[in-house]
């Protein structure tokens, strides 16, 4: 016994004398609370000042743990549960994640109103380790306008935190999940800040030891206008309507505006759309499963990501390539009787009236089929496509946002993958079919009268498809009608909104194709330039100038007396040239497109418009073009707009 007590009082003398120290340090950080600081992340503004998403206070509902069990905090778990009006198991789920460290904070609701921090405040004796943070949290001032361009943030996901987790991110942290929000998240992120406080027992703040303030994340300017954006966005909204008012079953819309004189965007819009600002809150799960599950895929941006025939507007190419192949010259002429002749009737859509005489300039005003069949015959798909590839149709612009689609310049080595892919889906499955039913059957049977049977029914259905199979191989061949549909921008022709307006900018500036881009410049929080985007020239395309002229010209008489667009822009002031569009979509009624520059004479801006399933191009998407040339060229300026008299830059 005397030997147990000398050892206990020579243990306990060793702490006192040599460790105590050491224990008192750890009582004083047990005591000392090290808080992170949100710092607001970069605003964003449109290329003349108008601010497009900027920041709010709001007020957070944390939970620190401090080593109690899961019965100790049932009791507060309820009482959180009554206050937020939120199902006991959600804030389980965030207590029992297991990344999170001891003392690490909980975060368990984001952006409560004040009468839920009245609540909490009150109760905080009942409610240890909770307590309310004041953060910035994102603002969308215009709800759902530019909404596919900016993205959204909500809370890093697993795979995001695990790819940045070198960087700084913690469960918790705000990142942006798509658009300029998700491309520029370095730039627009800010650097934590962090205070130190002195805390109780119970985990509540006693003195503040010191603060780091955070520092705001860096300013995006855009080459986006406003205004031109806005008039987009209604004008889609209301064509849309408008073509199901008529029985149509559009549903959605897209379009592009771009400065032919140095590929900056002036508007990228998608329609429908969503208001990025629900996900800045605390967003229930139910109402993102609802807008991300719409029928109506809200979160696609169409003008980037999803490609269509072009139809028409396609024509300027199969016109530039005849040009240049030296084939046709600008006085070469085409007679129209309303139809084409080429083993069977191709009918114009004029059809039973022709245009007549056609030659290049009035072939693309009046948008004679007829023509364009003779020349893209004359010429071939391959010229076709050269020239499609020169003016960037089928690549991947390269603009700041993710998931662009690269779309589609046909030629025949794709039409044989496309058709061999639809062989291989719809008819591999039934000749295995045919032989895991005959095969045991085949092998089971006992004698040779009978395996003989089987087997004669095997190939006779094994015949049966084949022949299926090679009539529909037919179509592994380029023929001469795909050349067809090929020079009037159907068939396997596809391509972005995006990759239109950029091709109709190089036609408009003489041949210069340019990288689009949506980001002018960057600023620091203090207005220090960080990045200033220059003019990207990808390249000049091999087109002659007298060949551009005549395209340019044919495309400004599409408005005038006779032109597809007369009707619809007879009487704007500044003259614009255009190409209307109505492409052919199976199953679904016809795809409404335009394309445009203005003016006609030192061109400015080009723009592509489509309107899915709503009909004739002149009648759905010219009217867009042309509320977004308004707004450009400030002839409809609203009183309350945020930029109302001010000048293009």
């Amino acid at each position: 016994m005397l030997l147990i007590f000398l050892i206990l009082g020579t243990r306990v003398a060793y702490l006192q004398i040599f460790e105590s120290e050491r224990y008192r340090t750890l009582a004083r950080e047990n005591s000392l609370r090290l808080i992170s600081i949100a710092a607001p992340r970069g605003e964003v503004y449109d290329r003349n000042g108008v601010k497009l998403v900027g920041n709010r206070p709001l007020y957070n509902v944390s939970l620190v743990k401090l080593g109690q069990s899961k019965e100790d905090l049932e009791p507060l778990v309820q009482r959180l549960s009554q206050i937020l009006n939120r199902d006991p198991e959600a804030i389980w789920a965030r207590i029992d994640d297991p990344s999170l460290r001891r003392y690490e904070r909980i975060r368990i609701a984001k952006d409560v109103p004040l009468e839920i921090v009245s609540q909490i405040e009150e109760n905080a004796v009942n409610l240890p380790g909770v307590s309310i943070e004041l953060e910035p949290m994102r603002e969308y001032p215009y709800d759902s306008t530019l909404a596919h361009v900016l993205g959204y943030i909500r809370e890093i996901q697993p795979k995001q935190l695990e790819q940045y987790n070198d960087q700084g991110y913690r469960m918790g942290d705000q990142f942006g999940q798509d658009g300029l929000e998700n491309t520029f998240e370095q730039y627009l992120r800010g650097e934590k800040g962090a205070v130190q406080f002195e805390v109780d027992a119970y985990d509540r703040p006693i003195r503040s030891l010191g603060v780091r303030e955070p520092i705001p994340g860096n300013d995006l300017h855009l080459t986006i206008d406003y205004r031109v954006q806005a008039a987009a966005e209604r004008a889609l909204a209301a064509a849309v309507q408008a073509a199901q008012k008529t029985g149509k079953e559009s549903r959605a819309a897209s379009a592009v505006a771009i400065d032919v004189r140095n590929g900056e965007v002036l508007a990228l819009a998608s329609y429908p759309a969503y208001n990025p600002g629900m996900f800045a809150g605390d967003v229930r799960a139910a109402e993102a499963e609802e807008v991300l599950t719409s029928p109506d895929r809200p979160f696609i941006n169409r003008a980037v990501q999803s490609s269509y025939p072009p139809g028409s507007s396609f024509k300027m190419i199969t016109a530039i390539a005849a040009l240049e192949s030296g084939k046709i010259t600008p006085e070469f002429t085409v007679h129209d009787p309303g139809y084409y002749w080429l083993e069977r009737m191709y009918t114009c859509w004029t059809y039973p009236r022709g245009h007549g005489n056609v030659n290049v300039e009035k072939g693309i005003q009046v948008s004679c089929n007829t023509f364009f069949w003779t020349v893209g015959k004359m010429i071939g798909p391959e010229l076709i496509a050269k020239y499609a590839t020169d003016f960037g149709l089928g690549s991947k612009t390269g603009i700041e946002l993710n998931w662009e689609a690269s779309g589609v310049v046909p030629t025949a080595e794709y039409k044989r993958n496309v058709v061999q892919a639809e062989l291989d889906r719809r008819y591999n499955p039934q000749f295995e079919a045919l032989e895991k039913e005959y095969g045991p059957l085949i092998e089971s049977a006992i004698t040779d009268e009978e395996k003989g049977r089987l087997t004669r029914e095997m190939q006779k259905e094994r015949a049966r498809i084949q022949a299926q199979y090679d009539r529909y191989a037919w179509e592994l061949t380029w023929r001469d009608y795909d050349t067809l549909n090929m020079s009037i921008g159907q068939g396997y022709n596809a391509y972005t909104p995006l990759q239109l307006a950029n091709y109709v900018a190089t036609i408009a500036n003489g041949g210069t194709l340019y990288r689009p881009h949506l980001v002018r410049q960057i600023t620091s929080p203090s207005g220090e330039m960080v990045y200033e985007y220059q003019p990207e020239v990808l390249r000049r395309v091999s087109v002659s100038d007298e060949n551009l002229a005549i395209v340019r010209k044919g495309m400004s008489l599409v408005t005038q007396h006779g032109g597809t667009g007369f009707g619809v822009f007879w009487d704007f002031p500044v003259p614009t040239a255009g190409k209307t569009g109505t492409a052919e979509v199976v199953g679904k009624d016809n795809n409404g497109i335009y394309v445009a520059f203005a003016p006609v004479e030192n061109p400015e801006i080009a723009i592509a418009v489509i309107v899915e399933n709503a009909g004739q191009g002149s009648a759905t998407g010219a009217p867009v073009a042309k509320e977004m040339l308004k707004a450009y060229f400030d002839l409809d300026v609203q009183e309350n707009d945020p930029r109302a008299g001010r000048v293009n830059q």
